[in-house]
């Protein structure tokens, strides 16, 4: 065999690789134990057409069986009548929404007991009108699970609940702003889950609860009430990576960035940063051993890192992290008003945000403006110059499936 023909041969194996790599993850800028989830992938687009509670065209219709992409057609505020619940083997494409994007507002949103599920640019917003016990976004029971750029607000329960899965990524989201009665951020009591690039804002306690085998990797955490992140502080063993993030004290926040640990949660720390002085600067220092032991709070030192997911995530400076969440985490595609007072609060570095006990206090949900959907003969879920553009056929939806994804992902920041 020739040397060029080594050369095109290994070429050609790169490529094939590669390509399968690229097929494998959820979509570009996935990462973490979730970061495997195919969703609908190959199966039917289903468009939502309208913001009602449920019937034809809703959402609750698009979710309600398995393999399937969901696309939308209209962006607004979807107002929940009752818990909505979402199948396994989905893509919620968020991002797709025109406008202003959308919200689901009003009542708990379910994934516990589906699997292999994408969700991307979504707002959850439960609301005090929603049921007591309940989280914007619930969890149980779930596997190969990814949620990138949501926001996961007003939560009654926790915000987010996240119980007795694996393999879940939750990745550049807002998670904050918990109404009663606990006012918490999460309660994640799961195993191989990453939490990368998230800011936690405005609860009580739980940024998150880490019980389990909890990877934590450039969060910024404000505004916390009686803790910011919680230990497992249980009989069982737990497990906490702790890598490069940034807590910074707000009006309601004590100094007790991290706490209610015990012997049996095994803490590795490293670059994370905590900002006590709510002097409007960002000017922190770095935690030390000594935060994660105290008393009857001191958790167990681990002198490595413990985990690595097949996708390794993105670690960043605590610093760069930082700008990052202050620029893109949410449903950031169009930042609507409660997630942009949400980000002026962090800004401020300890002079704004406040715990509150029900979404009124803020001004409750602004109406969000639909837009229109671009032009899309054959119903596909790609508009007709994106396929035109790419050389499709746009009256011709038989050519969607091998390309769907590439157009979502290419509306969609990493």
């Amino acid at each position: 065999m020739s040397r060029f023909t080594k050369l095109a041969l290994a070429a050609c194996i790169l490529a094939a690789v590669t390509k399968v790599h690229a097929e494998e993850i959820a979509f570009p800028g996935a990462e973490g134990f979730g970061a495997m989830a195919t969703g609908g992938r190959g199966g039917e687009i289903v468009h939502v057409t309208n913001t009602n509670d449920a019937g034809p065209g809703s959402l609750r219709d698009a979710v309600s069986a398995e393999k399937r992409i969901v696309v939308f057609d209209v962006g607004g505020v979807i107002k929940l009548k009752s818990p909505l619940s979402i199948s396994s083997n989905i893509t919620l494409a968020g991002q797709s929404a025109p406008g202003e994007g959308v919200s689901v507002y009003g009542s708990s949103v379910s994934l516990s007991g589906s699997k292999n599920v994408i969700v991307r640019h979504m707002r959850f917003r439960e609301g005090i009108a929603g049921p007591r016990g309940k989280c914007s976004l619930n969890m149980n029971h779930v596997s190969n699970i990814i949620v990138d750029h949501c926001s996961i607000e007003w939560g009654r329960w926790d915000c987010l609940g996240v119980t007795e899965s694996t393999t879940v990524t939750i990745q550049n989201c807002i998670i904050g702003e918990g109404v009663d009665p606990q006012r918490f951020g999460c309660l994640c009591e799961t195993d191989d889950i990453t939490f990368s690039h998230n800011l936690w804002i405005n609860n009580q306690s739980r940024n998150p609860k880490a019980k389990g085998t909890v990877q934590y990797i450039n969060n910024v955490v404000y505004n916390w009430g009686v803790t910011g992140l919680v230990g497992g502080h249980s009989g069982a063993d737990h497990w906490l990576d702790m890598l490069n993030n940034v807590f910074i004290k707000g009006p309601n926040s004590n100094d007790r960035f991290v706490g209610q640990f015990a012997s049996t949660d095994y803490v590795f720390q490293s670059g994370n940063l905590f900002d006590g002085d709510k002097d409007g600067k960002l000017n922190p220092r770095e935690a030390v051993v000594e935060d994660f032991r105290k008393g009857e709070d001191a958790a167990t030192s681990f002198g490595k890192a413990i985990f690595a997911p097949k996708i390794a995530v993105t670690t960043d400076p605590a610093l760069v992290a930082y700008e990052k969440v202050i620029a893109g985490a949410g449903a950031s595609l169009h930042r609507d008003a409660i997630d942009s007072r949400l980000i002026d609060s962090v800004k401020s570095l300890g002079t704004a945000g406040k715990i509150i006990k029900e979404e009124s206090e803020s001004g409750g949900h602004p109406e969000l403006k639909s837009g229109e959907a671009p032009k899309d003969a054959d119903h596909d879920g790609i508009p007709d110059a994106w396929e035109t553009n790419h050389k499709m056929n746009p009256n011709d939806p038989a050519d969607a499936n091998a390309r769907i994804e590439e157009y979502l992902n290419s509306i969609a920041p990493k």
